[in-house]
């Protein structure tokens, strides 16, 4: 627990050092690699040492948070989603396509029809903040098994409804949380169908990393075998475009 405790705490420091404006160190070359070569390391120890089905605490009905905090978007800007929510997501399709040998193409209630997982808990934002909340879904590593991932596959992707500034919302992990027991996609929140607001109709809930890894608005689930060819290259969308780490191990 005392690691645990001392690593977000080491994120959150270095977050705070990112918002309060040190954009001009961060964005220099030598600095880049340099955080860069961390981040390898990072992934690579963590990888090389830990139990790769450890999960993440989980906590009791008790223990939820009164107020789960909304952050990023809240409401997709699309055409394309306005008459998905006005239909309350009757023709709405999850795709699970890419590096598999049967692509899918499922409606809400298939998914909701699915085996599913209900787990609680803690949302940790890069941010500085938490919060505890009950999230019910589809296990993530089912879908991939039904599509038939191949073995060439290495990352999955979450392509996203939303977007910031025109920029599509993406983001990805590798296989070890696609496959993870508590990484689900999320339908369902506090014993109600998933808002808005928290990512509706379907959200990523990859419970061993930070929040911004937690994708809202997923209609898409794509199976690479390299990051570098999506968008800015480095697998995300705060990751392309405000320097975060890909891996937000927690």
């Amino acid at each position: 627990m005392t690691i645990e405790v001392t690593r977000r705490g080491l994120v959150a420091g270095a977050s705070g050092l990112l918002l309060a404006g040190c954009d001009k160190i961060n964005g220099s070359a030598s600095v880049q690699k340099l955080l860069g070569l961390g981040e390898r390391a990072t992934y690579s120890a963590q990888r090389l040492v830990s139990d790769r089905t450890a999960l993440a605490p989980e906590f009791s009905l008790a223990q939820m948070s009164p107020l789960f905090r909304v952050n990023g978007n809240d409401m997709p800007a699309s055409d394309d989603y306005a008459a998905h929510l006005a239909s309350r997501f009757a023709d709405w399709r999850l795709v699970v396509d890419g590096l598999v040998a049967r692509p899918l193409s499922l409606s809400l209630d298939q998914l909701r029809a699915a085996p599913r997982r209900t787990q609680i808990t803690r949302h940790d934002c890069v941010e500085g903040w938490s919060a505890i909340g009950q999230w019910t879904g589809t296990p993530l590593r089912l879908l991939l098994q039904q599509a038939g991932i191949r073995s060439s596959a290495r990352y999955v992707v979450f392509h996203c409804a939303d977007d910031f500034d025109g920029t599509p919302y993406y983001e990805s992990v590798d296989l070890v949380d696609a496959f993870h027991p508590q990484s689900i996609l999320a339908w369902g929140m506090n014993g109600q169908p998933l808002s808005v607001p928290h990512g509706a109709p379907l959200r990523l809930r990859a419970e061993r990393q930070l929040g911004y890894k937690q994708a809202k608005y997923v209609m898409r689930v794509e199976a690479v075998n390299s990051l570098a060819h999506l968008y800015g290259g480095k697998g995300g969308y705060w990751e392309d475009n405000a320097g975060y780490q890909w891996y937000a191990g927690i």
